[in-house]
């Protein structure tokens, strides 16, 4: 229990010095500071393997599964490399979502930061829900494969743009029951309109991107429970990949014609990964296979989208 604590408070210090410190002001990211976050985050969450390490070594955590400290920090690094290339279809979607919105540049980092904080909290449900029912019931391995094979169907044959907030059922709901402007006031979600409170069109897109990662999760969750079942690496690696999604949204937000060739890395790596999870009860997938599926595939994707991008 020290040890969940401990993490959750590093998180909550990292979250503090992010929005109060290094981004009190508003403004709009730019590639080269996208990109030294983007190197800062994706360091943390490397060198974090090593108080994996220490943790499984000395104990300090209810070690479910029996691991060594050395599968533990490969079970912990496969899980981070593969909810930050699930995430890259995300940044896709986000990317429709704040163009739809008209949302400025400025307060694009307010809007992710507030909802990574709602992704924090509903992907710990669902690792917890998801940890508990495969553990209690063996079939929910192939329930879960299947769900992501469909899932990499479902990517394969979609279409980013045909992403609509306004058919969102939450932003329905909202606008049925609260009072909305129409217009950008500052970085704020609500404003004063007479005697109410009413919500800026910052607040809906926040509410669509929240609602979208939920969605997304439900791909990313079974996709590391394939790898792992321990709740703390699970939970970990999720929160650093969803720390370093900003950053790398800011990175690629403006390259993405560049990389269109990527979503077909991602379908196969949902593939594949289901796969595994169907099979997991007969055949042993070593975790370094797992982990060099998922490097090759994502290389393969980005030099053929370069490659094609200059032809």
């Amino acid at each position: 229990m020290f040890v969940w604590i401990a993490f959750i408070i590093l998180i909550v210090i990292f979250l503090a010095l992010d929005l109060g410190v290094f981004h009190k002001n508003p403004h709009a990211v730019s590639t080269k500071e996208a990109i030294n976050w983007t190197m800062v985050w994706v360091s943390v969450s490397l060198a974090f393997s090593g108080v994996i390490y220490q943790v499984y070594q000395q104990g300090l955590t209810e070690n479910i599964n029996n691991l060594t400290p050395q599968q533990a920090v490969l079970d912990y690094l496969t899980g981070y490399v593969i909810e930050l290339s699930l995430s890259l279809d995300n940044i896709f979607v986000i990317a429709v979502i704040f163009t739809y919105f008209g949302i400025p540049k400025a307060y694009q980092h307010r809007v992710l930061f507030w909802g990574i904080l709602g992704a924090i909290f509903f992907r710990a449900i669902m690792i917890v829900l998801g940890v508990v029912l495969i553990n209690r019931f063996s079939f929910m391995t192939y329930l879960f494969g299947l769900l992501l094979l469909y899932s990499a169907y479902k990517m394969l044959f979609s279409d980013d743009k045909e992403v609509d907030p306004r058919r969102n059922p939450l932003v329905k709901l909202v606008k049925r029951f609260f009072p909305v402007v129409n217009r950008f006031v500052g970085n704020k979600f609500f404003v004063r309109k007479g005697k109410y409170r009413a919500a800026t069109p910052l607040f809906i897109a926040l509410l669509v991107v929240e609602t979208t990662d939920v969605l997304f999760a439900i791909d990313s969750i079974p996709a590391i429970l394939a790898i792992t079942t321990d709740p703390f690496l699970v939970f970990s690696s999720n929160i650093f990949a969803i720390l370093g999604l900003r950053s790398l949204y800011f990175v690629l937000a403006s390259m993405l014609d560049k990389f269109h060739l990527l979503k077909y890395s991602l379908v196969f790596i949902l593939a594949f990964v289901g796969v595994k999870m169907i099979l997991i009860h007969t055949v042993h997938f070593p975790e370094w296979l797992s982990l060099g599926v998922i490097f090759v595939s994502l290389a393969t994707g980005i030099i053929a989208s370069l490659f094609r991008s200059k032809t």
